[in-house]
């Protein structure tokens, strides 16, 4: 069975920063894709970040790029998000995806991701 445990969520001012980490078991972790998602209040899930199984790309939301920073140790099986320059408007439950794909392709897609964790609460007080 596959689990993954999202922390390092928290309560932050605006322009701080936090590093949110998932840590991935039940299969080897270099099969998985892993992506960041988040959904605000009154919103739908939408993607944040994801990086391929060997960490050598990694794709961003426009809203988050040149803040956002994701990445993965796969000799710990967790993967990383770091968040700077945090914002009022990034506040919302984070969660991390992985997705089993042979390929090197980053879907930004949900859908596409076969695995979820619980989710972190981000808040970024103004």
């Amino acid at each position: 069975q596959v689990q993954l445990v999202e922390s390092g969520g928290g309560l932050v001012q605006a322009g701080g920063s936090l590093r949110l980490s998932c840590a991935v078991s039940g299969r080897p972790f270099s099969w998985y894709i892993m992506a960041w998602f988040r959904q605000a209040p009154g919103k739908e899930r939408e993607f944040v970040a994801a990086i391929t199984r060997s960490g050598d790309d990694a794709y961003y939301a426009d809203s988050v790029k040149g803040r956002f920073t994701i990445s993965r140790d796969n000799a710990k099986n967790t993967a990383y998000l770091q968040m700077n320059s945090l914002k009022p408007e990034d506040t919302a439950v984070y969660y991390c995806a992985a997705r089993v794909y042979s390929g090197s392709y980053i879907s930004t897609r949900r859908v596409d991701y076969d695995y979820w964790g619980q989710g972190t609460q981000v808040t970024v007080s103004a």
